[in-house]
């Protein structure tokens, strides 16, 4: 390269770097979507706010540099507050930055015992108190208006929830990827999600290991690291040791969830009358995947506002968890929602309330409610290991298959707290002995189904303690298996009726879905005893599941005649 050349690319190169460094923001806003920015921002640090019990939680403040008097929004983590936290505490310093440049006073806090924040680390249980006196705090300080949105997802849309009844200056909520209902998410269909508890666990003593490092590559690992910490846990017997081996100790939280594991008991019961969501009159923007741990609760917290006579919107995306989180979705829609409900700005608030990405054909549409109207429809399991329309043949033959708790069937994608979610290939563990696979004939036309899925299970087990898991799947014309939706049924003795010949008839929820079959493609149900650890393995003894040390192998059947339909019901639109 001769000198003149050298020269022009320095220039160039220069001039990019400036353009990139005066334009950044704007670029970042053309990428992410969403307005541009108007304000620079100034950030006040390590700002101390004591409670009322006079332990002091740190905070953080986004300024927009205007005089003019601006709403503030609220976001507190137990995750890192800032980029020298976490990867996580990096992702808040991007949207505080955000925010703040459209206009917004933004407070970013440490929850109780996790980073700068003085006291004990206790999730949930001081997240009201504590909530409560920082809006205090806020309402106090001279740049407040006294008008607040609460933004964030996960548990920072659970403490959102904890304090939106409690303060008339909140004026609107952004809880995306979170539900109020904290028994259903760590207890799904009844069974305990031991990996999301040990995951949850293990997610924090790693970010308190590494909360000093500055080097971003251990960041990205920190998920994978929690991933082969957990292994040596999850088959291990009794399972209240599980938190000792993870973590290295015995540690609190993991010991009053194993402990108290009905609905009805104190702790559960405590946190939902503290939430009353019944009485959150700020307008809220409930946002989730279709793949996340959160939905199903965050479905039932939709559905109580609307009986509540509120008005909430609904988006729900492809997502799982994590990737919730990386789509940015909740800055896009939490700016829009800001903008009309703290600043009065209406105008680019969408039509309709609910939006559903519809996977199959990848479009966003949108709806009054949800569900929307649909027709009920039965594909029943036929012999040869076919699903019809069509009611089975009187003399079909039932399906066997063994349980065996020592090797149980793998949680694979789905609904999990876990990098891996999501929707993935099935093919190798439909191919186990332990799971029965019902398939359609390649469909003729298009068949989309948005609502909440569910099957009919005509089952008999040789155990009173069993459990039986269904899973819907798109099968493609080459054969890949992609699964869609999912849930469990746990069955105990006295919770079902038998049949007069001593069959059960398992109302299994699969949760919710949008969702088209295109044509060539087949539905396929998936049938087996589990998806371990996602809901915790059946050992089929009587013994309380967290101190049991013996298991017992179930033997099932799976009933498809004239007289024990078994069937997928699917709430098909078109």
């Amino acid at each position: 390269m001769n000198v003149k050349r050298l020269r022009n690319l320095i220039v160039a190169l220069a001039v990019i770097a400036f353009l990139m460094r005066r334009y950044h923001r704007h670029l970042l806003a053309y990428l992410l979507r969403i307005s541009p920015p108007r304000y620079r921002v100034k950030v006040e640090r390590g700002l101390v706010i004591p409670m009322r019990d006079g332990v002091p939680l740190s905070a953080d403040h986004y300024a927009p540099a205007t005089p003019l008097p601006v709403p503030t929004i609220l976001i507190r983590s137990p995750y890192g507050r800032n980029t020298r936290h976490s990867l996580f505490g990096l992702l808040l310093e991007f949207f505080g930055q955000r925010f703040a440049e459209r206009g917004y006073h933004v407070l970013i806090q440490d929850t109780r015992g996790r980073f700068d924040s003085q006291g004990s680390f206790n999730p949930y249980f001081n997240e009201n108190d504590d909530g409560k006196a920082t809006l205090d705090w806020l309402c106090r300080q001279p740049w407040s208006t006294g008008v607040i949105g609460l933004w964030g997802g996960s548990y920072l849309g659970i403490v959102q929830w904890l304090i939106a009844a409690e303060n008339p200056a909140i004026k609107a909520l952004v809880p995306s990827i979170t539900s109020t209902q904290l028994h259903k998410i760590l207890y799904p269909d009844g069974a305990f999600d031991l990996g999301l508890a040990l995951r949850w666990l293990s997610l924090f003593q790693t970010l308190d290991q590494n909360r000093h490092t500055r080097n971003p590559i251990k960041w990205f690992t920190v998920l994978d690291d929690i991933e082969r910490a957990i292994q040596p846990a999850l088959l291990h017997q009794p399972l209240a040791e599980a938190d000792q081996i993870v973590l290295g100790e015995t540690t609190a939280p993991f010991q009053e969830w194993i402990e108290y594991s009905r609905a009805d008991d104190d702790i559960w019961r405590d946190n939902l009358e503290q939430m009353r969501l019944q009485d959150v009159t700020a307008p809220t923007h409930l946002m989730s995947g279709w793949y996340d741990f959160f939905l199903r609760g965050l479905l039932d917290d939709y559905e109580t506002l609307v009986k509540a006579g509120r008005q909430p919107y609904l988006t729900i995306g492809p997502w799982h968890h994590f990737m919730a989180i990386i789509a940015m979705a909740d800055l896009r829609e939490g700016l829009l929602w800001f903008d009309t409900y703290l600043r009065g700005e209406p105008i680019r608030l969408r039509e309709k309330p609910v939006r559903l990405y519809v996977m199959g054909v990848n479009q966003w549409r949108d709806f009054d409610n949800f569900p929307p109207p649909a027709t009920e429809t039965r594909y029943y399991l036929q012999r040869g290991r076919l699903l019809s329309t069509e009611l089975p043949h009187e003399l079909s033959q039932p399906d066997h298959y063994t349980y065996d708790p020592t090797d149980p069937t793998p949680a694979v994608g789905g609904a999990i707290f876990s990098i891996r979610g999501g929707r993935v290939r099935n093919n190798r563990l439909e191919a186990r002995p332990d799971v029965l696979t019902y398939t359609t004939s390649p469909l003729r036309h298009p068949l989309e189904v948005i609502g909440r899925v569910r099957v009919e299970l005509y089952a008999q087990s040789d155990l009173e303690h069993t459990d039986f898991f269904g899973r819907l799947c798109d099968v493609t014309p080459n054969g890949r298996s992609l699964n869609i939706c999912e849930g469990l049924f746990r069955v105990e003795p006295g919770k079902l009726e038998r049949q007069a010949d001593g069959s059960l008839c398992v109302e299994i929820d699969l949760w919710a879905t949008a969702h088209v079959f295109k044509r060539g493609h087949s539905i396929r149900l998936q049938i087996s005893s589990g998806a371990h650890p996602h809901w915790n393995r059946n050992l089929g003894t009587t013994d309380y599941f967290s101190t049991c040390c013996s298991y017992r192998s179930a033997h099932q059947t799976i009933y498809h005649d004239k007289v024990r339909p078994s069937a997928l019901i699917l709430p098909v639109t078109k």
